[in-house]
């Protein structure tokens, strides 16, 4: 989750067959995926033991959080060394342990000794008891098929197709950043499964156009920081590939230093990262694609009731 990403470590159908296509001489493994709130939810066993509910979130860049109290039921080694979380704005930090999850199976894969972040996890919808980072899966092609509810591991390579479906990334502090168009304008995103919707920083914001314009419908938190979430139709396209979601409804955050492509927006996908060749693919049905209000804003214990949301910015039918 953006929010909790790595940060320095910091804290992002045609159905399946075009991906699986590029790789079909390699074993394919898969398990459901349990959407809630658009995001990401698999069940995994720990050295034999669970199973248990993690989310995928693309947008940390580490191997692995685990919440302290399933640290503690599974009497998971503390690992010598500590880690510091900062948030977006690079404001403090927070040092935490690191614990070794022996195996961790997902979808008849081993990840062996695995680090993982001690931590608190939220979820959406029930109990989240922790996270599977963008780095686990460096040795696999990593498909999040949002529109079969599927994760899908493999093995083999994505080939470039002129930046129509297949994209580059990069991939400094561990989660992928691909570039995306707003109204024209080439910027970079942080392509985040565990993200909330489609998240544009204030000082990009500031140079919209709106159908529908700001008002506040959430308030969100970092590690330092608190601060109101907005949300606004805007008057304009965003483009992503040969993808195009026409007068979106964005979210803008003050945390933020880049776009975040998050969850709702990945709905229409299969979405395919390729780590060792810097690669993503993109596959949906259509080439343009509406995109409403979050399905659940941000919330926080004691956070005052928020106003309604205009009408305009809420999906009928």
């Amino acid at each position: 989750m953006a929010l909790l990403r790595k940060l320095r470590v910091s804290f992002a159908i045609f159905l399946i067959a075009p991906v699986l296509s590029q790789t079909a001489q390699h074993a394919t493994h898969s398990a459901p995926m349990i959407e809630r709130y658009g995001k990401p939810y698999v069940m995994v066993t720990i050295d034999g033991k669970g199973p248990f509910r993690f989310i995928i979130d693309t947008g940390t860049g580490a191997d692995a959080f685990v919440t302290p109290e399933l640290a503690d039921e599974l009497r998971l080694p503390t690992a010598p060394e500590m880690v510091m979380l900062n948030d977006p704005s690079r404001q403090g930090g927070q040092r935490v342990p690191v614990v070794v999850l022996p195996t961790v199976r997902l979808a008849g894969v081993d990840f062996k000794l695995v680090k993982a972040i001690r931590h608190a996890v939220t979820g959406e919808a029930g109990t989240c008891q922790g996270m599977l980072g963008f780095t686990l899966f460096r040795d696999y092609l990593l498909t999040l098929d949002f529109p079969n509810r599927q994760v899908i591991l493999t093995e083999g390579a994505l080939t470039p197709d002129g930046g129509k479906a297949v994209l580059p990334f990069r991939m400094p502090d561990g989660v992928p950043i691909a570039s995306l168009r707003v109204n024209g304008q080439s910027v970079e995103a942080n392509l985040d499964s565990g993200g909330g919707g489609l998240t544009l920083p204030e000082a990009l914001a500031a140079h919209q156009k709106w159908d529908v314009p700001p008002v506040v419908f959430a308030t969100g938190q970092t590690l330092t920081t608190r601060f109101d979430i907005k949300a606004a139709r805007l008057s304009g396209d965003v483009r992503i590939g040969k993808y195009t979601f026409n007068h979106p409804v964005v979210e803008i955050h003050p945390a933020f230093p880049l776009v975040n492509f998050g969850s709702p927006p990945m709905q229409s996908f299969a979405v395919t990262f390729d780590q060792k060749s810097l690669l993503l693919r993109l596959d949906a049905k259509g080439d343009h694609i509406k995109l409403t209000a979050p399905p659940s804003p941000t919330r926080l214990t004691n956070q005052p009731k928020p106003l309604p949301s205009p009408a305009k910015l809420v999906p009928l039918g």
